[in-house]
């Protein structure tokens, strides 16, 4: 009987996690941010998508528009788009209802506490909001609001019922930009009701490599009859290759695409922000989730923006990690969520936080987490770590998207590790985008353009990279982080040419270090490198 027969999930099957039907990312899970962008951002878009289609139409024609807050939709799903706007209003009001309450106590700090106790400012705090806050004050008298992080998990503010997974294969690396567009149901994918910490996930993607019968799966994750041609069409008898240990002397690194690296030795596997590009024969040499191992020791997430913390990666590799390193967190302030709490509230069961000198034994070394400066706008973010990573007598760092606005602090790093770097990994999205791109929603106030244009989401240019190379003196440099792979757009909506300033200063850097005996390279694609 077919059902009881032996099949694989297809290893071009996409699982995009949606939350009210839009693209998860963490903001989206924490409640207060998700709350934030919600009624600032997600309601905003529609409504502008619903008034006037046809500027959202016009905009998208031009590249440069591309990661804008523009609908990639046609006149045709306009009604969709209105009948998401009610829903969203209906089931979300209380969500709603918390953001307004956020922007009112916000208000009432800035107008009301001047430096005298707060205690009286407790009794006008939004009853949404009481008990879940606490309001602080800096040595300056600044202001603030601390969110009780833990507590608004256990509330109705968190919501699970608004999770879901859509499901579909895809042949291409096209894929429109997910962050602007909500994804509305179509002929294509399989929109299934699903909370993210669900167990069902993960027995659904050890099917990549574990068979099981389609009758029992269909079972556990509630596919309709109506479905079941389009679900069965997700599935393949075909066994896939096996992954084969990795046992040799050396450290062997593999670049994955964007900042993802798998490092291994004999004894340990280590994921650096992963993000993995599905199967697609399109001429560009790529590592997809075949070339993961079985288990995975160790994830590594550097900080937590959306294409360094990727839910649609992450969950796919939950089943098979056993540990998950975050960046150690401010506690309580709005732009700067836990990520230890919203990944174990979406099913991590061993999320680690570390903090800057702080260290893990490893088999065969240790990871150390290093400051991380740069790339958020001058916000007070601490949810950002570099690492790096000493395996069998080798020293790996991984700077990310690393801006060295401050030399010193590599002289203080290069000291205490207490010799050379044998390979630095570091990001030169020298652009980036303004400070409202991405935290604009939330905000309580406006913000001057000028000022927003002046805060940018910017790693190293040449000159700030060369000197933090000077300072290391890696044997080998590689600029990664650049979301030039084509399979990104979507979560970047980067398209360089050769005239774009990240790759003519990353093209200096390569050369200035070959110049001086490095080995360097602006990575692409996939790369494999040996430590001897």
């Amino acid at each position: 009987m077919k059902n009881q027969q032996q099949f694989y999930l297809k290893n071009n099957v996409v699982v995009e996690p949606l939350i009210n039907q839009w693209y998860a990312w963490p903001y989206l899970i924490s409640p207060v941010t998700a709350a934030m962008y919600i009624a600032h951002s997600h309601l905003k878009i529609m409504q502008s998508f619903v008034s006037t289609p046809q500027v959202h139409i016009s905009a998208l024609k031009n590249p440069a528009m591309l990661g804008g807050p523009f609908i990639s939709y046609d006149t045709s799903r306009v009604d969709e788009i209105k009948d998401l706007i009610e829903k969203t209003r209906k089931e979300q009001a209380h969500i709603l209802e918390l953001a307004e309450a956020i922007k009112i106590l916000d208000k009432m700090l800035i107008n009301e506490a001047k430096g005298f106790s707060l205690e009286p400012i407790y009794q006008k705090v939004p009853e949404v909001l009481k008990g879940y806050v606490e309001l602080v004050y800096d040595l300056n008298n600044n202001p603030s609001i601390r969110f009780i992080e833990g507590l608004l998990y256990k509330s109705p503010y968190y919501n699970q019922s608004a999770q879901s997974i859509a499901l579909f294969l895809i042949n291409t690396e096209q894929r429109h930009f997910v962050f602007s567009t909500p994804r509305l149901e179509d002929d294509s994918s399989l929109h299934l009701s699903i909370p993210f910490s669900s167990n069902v996930i993960d027995e659904l993607f050890k099917m990549k490599k574990i068979p099981c019968s389609l009758s029992s799966i269909k079972e556990k994750l509630d596919i309709k009859d109506k479905d079941d041609e389009l679900f069965t069409s997700l599935f393949t008898e075909e066994e896939p290759d096996k992954y084969p240990e990795y046992i040799g002397d050396e450290v062997r690194i593999r670049y994955f695409g964007h900042a993802c690296l798998l490092i291994e030795s004999k004894g340990v596997s280590i994921l650096c922000d992963p993000i993995i590009s599905y199967k697609c024969d399109t001429g560009i040499s790529r590592y997809t989730y075949a070339d993961l191992p079985e288990s995975i020791d160790y994830v590594l997430i550097t900080h937590n923006h959306q294409d360094h913390c990727m839910f649609e990666t992450l969950l796919q590799l939950r089943h098979k990690t056993k540990n998950v390193i975050v960046p150690k967190n401010n506690g309580g302030g709005l732009a700067d969520p836990s990520l230890k709490l919203i990944l174990q509230n979406i099913g991590f069961k061993k999320v680690i936080e570390f903090d800057e000198m702080e260290n893990i034994e490893i088999e065969g070394g240790m990871i150390i987490g290093l400051p991380f400066f740069g790339e958020h706008g001058d916000l007070n973010i601490r949810t950002k770590i570099a690492y790096v990573i000493s395996l069998q007598g080798k020293t790996i760092f991984i700077a990310a998207d690393s801006n060295n606005i401050q030399p010193k602090v590599y002289e203080y790093i290069h000291s205490f590790l207490g010799n050379d770097v044998d390979v630095l990994f570091l990001g030169m999205e020298c652009d980036g985008g303004p400070f409202t791109w991405l935290y604009g929603p939330l905000l309580t106030q406006p913000l001057a353009r000028n000022m927003d244009q002046s805060r940018r989401f910017n790693g190293s240019d040449y000159e700030k990279a060369i000197d933090l190379v000077n300072q290391l003196n890696p044997r080998e440099v590689y600029v990664y982080a650049m979301g030039q792979e084509p399979w990104l757009t979507f979560l970047t909506s980067i398209q360089y040419t050769e005239d774009s300033r990240p790759i003519i200063e990353s093209n200096k850097l390569v050369e200035k270090c070959t110049d001086q005996g490095i080995i360097a390279e602006r990575l692409f694609g996939q790369k494999e490198l040996f430590l001897k």
